[in-house]
C-alpha cells in the first residue's frame, strides 16, 4: 500500500523541438499515470521566447501542481526517466533545444541544495516562462528563500526580452 500523497510540488514543463505541445502533454500524462502522483493543478500552455541561449525556436511551457508520496530525489528520477523516454539527450547545449524539459520548481516549502538537485529552482525567480504558469496555479505561493509571492516576482521581472504568450489550444 502506498503512503499518503502529502507532499506538494510544482513541476515546470517545456519543449521546443518537434511537436512541442504534444511533448509537454506527454510529460504531463506520464506523470499522471504514476500511482505515487496526483495532479492537483495545471496552468495553461504558453509560447515563450528562449532565455540565455536565444538562437533557437520558441518553447511551449506549462506548470503542474502535484501531491506525491515521493521524495524530491525520487521525483527527480521519475522526471529524468520521462525526459529520456521522450528522446531527450543529455550534455548538449546548455539552455539549448530540448524535446522535453521537466524541473521541480518547488517542493513543499523545502530548501534543498544537494548535488544534482536544488529546490527552489535556482533561476525560477528570473524566468517569466516559469512564473507566469505558476501564477495560473496560485499567484500567492511564497518563494521559500526570497519570501515574495509569485505574482510579485513576475510583476517585478525586468527583462522585456522574455516574451510569454498564451498558446491557443
Amino acid at each position: 500500500m502506498l503512503e499518503k500523497k502529502n507532499n506538494t510540488a510544482i513541476i515546470s514543463i517545456g519543449s521546443n523541438l518537434k511537436n512541442r505541445i504534444e511533448n509537454c502533454r506527454h510529460g504531463i500524462e506520464a506523470l499522471a499515470g504514476l500511482e505515487e502522483i496526483e495532479i492537483t493543478g495545471r496552468s495553461r500552455f504558453y509560447q515563450t521566447a528562449p532565455v540565455d541561449y536565444e538562437k533557437q525556436d520558441w518553447f511551449i511551457n506549462a506548470a503542474i501542481q502535484i501531491n506525491t508520496c515521493l521524495t524530491p530525489l525520487k521525483l527527480l528520477e521519475y522526471l529524468k526517466s520521462i525526459e529520456r523516454d521522450a528522446g531527450r539527450k543529455e550534455g548538449v547545449i546548455k539552455f539549448g533545444p530540448r524535446i522535453l524539459d521537466m524541473d521541480i520548481i518547488l517542493y513543499n516549502n523545502s530548501v534543498i541544495d544537494s548535488k544534482g538537485l536544488i529546490i527552489p529552482h535556482p533561476r525560477m525567480h528570473k524566468r517569466a516562462f516559469v512564473l507566469q504558469p505558476l501564477c495560473d496555479i496560485d499567484p500567492d505561493i511564497v518563494h521559500p528563500v526570497i519570501k515574495k509571492d509569485i505574482r510579485s516576482l513576475l510583476n517585478n521581472l525586468n527583462d522585456k526580452k522574455q516574451k510569454v504568450l498564451p498558446y491557443p489550444c
